[in-house]
Order: C-alpha cells, then sequence, then structure tokens
C-alpha cells in the first residue's frame, strides 16, 4: 500500500487545490498564459480573471529566447515579452502584488539557464518570498535536477517534473516520487501545441504512474477544446491548456472583447474537465 506522501499541515497552495478538488469530485484546471504578453499589466489583470472563470492552478512562462519545449504559438508570446523586456524579478515582483488579491496556486514554468544565471538557491527563496508555489523546468533531466531539488525541498516550492511517452517504467517511478505538487504528463512527443491524437498510450501511462504514487496526475500538451478535456478529464487528475489560450490573447489583442474571449474559452474547459 503507498502512504500518503504529504500531511495536511505542510502542503502548499498546489496541493491544498488537489485535496478541494479530490473532496468535491473535480479535475483540475492549469491555464498557462506568458508573463508579459501583451505587458505585464495585462498579464496581472489576466491571472484574477482567468481564477474567476475557473482555473484552478495557473502557470506563469518566463520569457526565454529559447524555449525548446514550446511550439509556435508560445514562442511568439516569448518574442512579445522578450520586447517588452520582462525579467524574472519583474514576475516575481507582480507575484507579490497578486498574492494581496488572490491564493490562487501560482507556477512559474522556466527554464535551467534563466534559474543558472538568477542562482539556483536565490531563485528559490525569492520565489518563495514572493508567493510562488511550484516551478516547472522541461529541459532540466531528473538526474541534473537533484540541486535545485534540494533547494526546493528545504524552502516548500514544488518542483514539478515532467513525464514523457517514452518514459520506461523505472524512471517513471523516480520521476514520481522526485515530483512535488503534481506529476505532468506530456501526453505527445514534440512540442506544445501539437495535436492530440489517440489517447491509448496517455491512459495507460496515467494508470502506470498512479500505480507509483499518491499525487496527482495532471496531462498536457495538445488540449486545446473542451471535448479534449473532458476526454483528458475522464484519465487523469486535471488538464493542462496554454496555446490555445495563448493564441486567443494573441488574436485579441488590443480589443475591447479579448479578455472575455478568453474568458469563455476557460469557462468552457472547465465545464469540460469536471
Amino acid at each position: 500500500m503507498i502512504r500518503p506522501e504529504t500531511s495536511a499541515d505542510n502542503m502548499n497552495r498546489i496541493e491544498k487545490t488537489f485535496e478541494r478538488l479530490r473532496a468535491e469530485k473535480e479535475k483540475a484546471l492549469v491555464v498557462y498564459i506568458m508573463a508579459g504578453d501583451p505587458n505585464l499589466e495585462t498579464s496581472e489583470r489576466l491571472v484574477l480573471e482567468l481564477e474567476s472563470a475557473g482555473a484552478d492552478l495557473i502557470e506563469l512562462g518566463v520569457p526565454f529566447s529559447d524555449p525548446i519545449a514550446d511550439g509556435p504559438v508560445i514562442q511568439r508570446a516569448d518574442e512579445r515579452a522578450l520586447k517588452q523586456k520582462i525579467s524574472l524579478r519583474d514576475i516575481l515582483a507582480m507575484v507579490a502584488r497578486l498574492r494581496e488579491r488572490t491564493d490562487v496556486p501560482l507556477i512559474l514554468m522556466t527554464y535551467e539557464n534563466p534559474v543558472c544565471k538568477f542562482g539556483e538557491r536565490r531563485f528559490v527563496e525569492e520565489s518563495v518570498k514572493a508567493g510562488v508555489d511550484g516551478v516547472i523546468v522541461p529541459d532540466l533531466p531528473m538526474e541534473e535536477a537533484g540541486p535545485l531539488h534540494n533547494q526546493c525541498r528545504k524552502h516548500g516550492l514544488a518542483l514539478i517534473l515532467l513525464a514523457a511517452p517514452t518514459s520506461p517504467p523505472t524512471r517513471l517511478k523516480k520521476i514520481a516520487a522526485m515530483s512535488h505538487g503534481f506529476v505532468y504528463y506530456v501526453s505527445m512527443t514534440g512540442i506544445t501545441g501539437s495535436n492530440l491524437g489517440d489517447l491509448t498510450d496517455v491512459r495507460s501511462h496515467v494508470a502506470m504512474i498512479k500505480q507509483y504514487t499518491q499525487k496527482p496526475v495532471v496531462v498536457g500538451f495538445g488540449i486545446s477544446t473542451p471535448e479534449q478535456a473532458r476526454r483528458i478529464g475522464g484519465i487523469a487528475d486535471g488538464i493542462v491548456v496554454g496555446s490555445a489560450v495563448v493564441k486567443v490573447i494573441e488574436e485579441q489583442a488590443g480589443s475591447p472583447s479579448g479578455s472575455a474571449r478568453v474568458m469563455e474559452l476557460v469557462q468552457a474547459l472547465k465545464e469540460a474537465v469536471g
């Protein structure tokens, strides 16, 4: 029998949210936006609006010039944010301001280079101080994540690891043990924004991960419609939607109805995921 891995006394916002959703028999909707796209003021407002529309957790992308895991939609968002000269420090300041208004779990999605440049210990300490709950570093292999993992454990920041369709059972078991907050299962090989195909492999891999841990398993990459959200919601504990939301932000930039279109999509996704 798998023992519970987190006590109620040391749960952070991510774990408390999944505990609440489990009690209410709901699945999690994790929404990704690029911080600073089209500007930081809009991103700050969007976080509050996304929460109100039904997002249970929110990922904030940290702009980076070489986002290898991201497809063209999010790459363009990176470019727009970088033109605004948005820095990691700017994003942490935004999180600190948001923490005066919301307790929605906030997760930074960044890359190894910005973390190393900032300094791993400083990155973790300042993230926690600002009110960040978790971090995803898609280009950091599990084998090299030890130092960052130790800093995250020490300061209570959830380091969320990615499991891939190509991960063998032994690796999935290690990822499940090392990841905190939840395990992020990438539904396909490739980049964000790709098309979601047959779910047979997704179903079998999620079931395999659940044999190794009681932590929630969340599926991302390729989910863009309410129907896809419904299908994945029947398999996993939650879904991540990024490119579909970022695409609407891009298309509606400057439009008075832009926020409303984003909120409509998020509301439909939350209703579908269950």
